[in-house]
């Protein structure tokens, strides 16, 4: 009873378990195949930028930089970032967010193409069937989560505050470990299907021969993927896969420009893609303004605001007129590099080296790691802590002016953090405290 009430779903068109249901004609271990290939490299670099972007926040150096205090083993790979070159994270968070937008189109082709299977009956025909309808499940539903967390999380600028980064981080290692089982049991049907498509290019038209090819392929995929009555076609193969290419190729045009100032107009879908705001020295991009972070401008004025510097030495407060005027300052170019993967170019920095700072409170020799305060009252990143090498780096400063101006009170006045390769959120602005030493 049960068998012949399996095989009438199965048969029955109006039914999505049914490969009558599913009529597209563009459907097809060939096409699925290209988009597969595709995803196969885009989602690996999207994989490991993303591993790299959180290694840059050194989490293992102080719980408040560590947003996934729970990984485990999930951190073994986890390493000291470096800070050079000084553009390595702008160009790490660039990748990583450019990429994975202008590969949404991809991915939705592809979950599109292969719909058919997530219906088809039985659910198992074996244990290797059972593994890899589990692994199609999870690689579905991660590659949608992951997706979707990430553009929310872009657009709207942390958008699950104090979880995005551990639901991110766990949903990417579950995500890529069943897209590595799918892709190992794949693969070789996608790169026979391509090599089927390159002869039938160069033999036959692209549609003469195609039931056989199909024919061809293997038995489970043509089945579900191939429908026995299709719809009239309304565009071909090739068609459809330019029109996927396009639309890539448009939401990468409208979220590039978001890392170049000559071309931030052009990232219409990118966060912080309009104008700059206001003009002059300190007319560039920023992640939040003063306003937005409750700084009191009563507390920032030069007679109210006082640095205090902690060490082996003891304390020391310093007002902004006292460092500008006993500290030697320097100068350095860096940009500012954002999670959302926005970025500036480089601007000129000029304060005092932090390894300088350390030299005055009892660390003249190799500075030790720094724990960085902000007068900022809430919100995430308003302590931060910076590896020694950091610290040591001699493009490290406390930055007190930009461009050749002051800050200005949404850029961190009185004074905020600059360090080179460091993700935008360690660049602690509106500096009240800062603590050298173990952390």
């Amino acid at each position: 009873m049960f068998p012949a009430y399996g095989r009438a779903m199965r048969d029955d068109p109006l039914l999505p378990s049914s490969p009558g249901f599913w009529r597209s004609p563009l459907r097809g271990t060939r096409f699925t195949s290209v988009l597969g290939l595709v995803l196969l490299v885009g989602i690996t670099v999207l994989f490991v930028t993303g591993l790299v972007s959180y290694a840059a926040y050194n989490p293992g150096l102080s719980p408040v930089n560590d947003k996934t205090p729970d990984k485990g083993i999930l951190g073994f790979y986890l390493f000291d970032w470096p800070t050079g070159p000084h553009w390595l994270y702008r160009l790490n968070q660039g990748v990583h967010v450019t990429l994975g937008i202008t590969l949404i189109p991809v991915l939705l082709a592809k979950l599109w193409s292969v719909i058919p299977r997530l219906f088809a009956l039985p659910p198992a025909r074996s244990l290797a069937h059972a593994l890899e309808r589990v692994s199609l499940l999870l690689l579905v539903g991660g590659a949608l989560f992951e997706f979707v967390t990430g553009v929310l999380n872009v657009q709207l600028d942390y958008v699950f505050p104090g979880s995005f980064y551990p639901l991110h981080f766990y949903g990417a290692w579950v995500f890529f470990a069943a897209f590595v089982a799918h892709a190992l049991l794949k693969t070789p049907i996608a790169l026979r299907n391509l090599r089927r498509l390159r002869q039938e290019d160069e033999g036959q038209g692209e549609d003469e021969g195609q039931g056989e090819d199909e024919e061809k392929g293997e038995d489970e995929e043509k089945d579900i993927l191939v429908t026995p009555r299709p719809a009239e076609p309304t565009v071909s193969r090739r068609g459809a896969l330019w029109f996927v290419g396009g639309g890539s190729l448009l939401l990468f045009a409208t979220t590039a420009g978001q890392n170049s100032d000559a071309l931030r107009r052009t990232a219409l879908l990118a966060p912080h893609g309009g104008g700059d705001p206001g003009s002059g020295p300190n007319g560039f991009q920023i992640n939040k303004t003063a306003a937005y972070a409750g700084i009191d401008a009563a507390e920032t004025g030069e007679d109210a605001w006082r640095l205090v510097v902690t060490g082996r030495t003891g304390t020391v407060r310093l007002s902004r007129a006292r460092l500008a005027a006993e500290l030697p300052l320097y100068s350095a170019a860096l940009p500012i590099a954002c999670v959302e993967g926005w970025s500036t170019s480089d601007q000129w920095w000029r304060g005092v080296r932090l390894r300088d700072l350390a030299a005055l409170v009892g660390y003249d020799g190799d500075p030790p790691d720094l724990f960085v305060e902000s007068l900022q009252p809430r919100g995430a990143f308003r302590k931060a802590a910076l590896r020694a090498n950091q610290v040591a780096d001699p493009r490290s400063l406390l930055a007190l002016y930009v461009n050749g101006e002051e800050l200005s009170p949404d850029h961190g006045y009185p004074a905020r953090i600059i360090v080179p390769a460091a993700p935008g959120v360690l660049n602690t602005k509106w500096v009240a405290r800062m603590t050298f030493g173990d952390l």
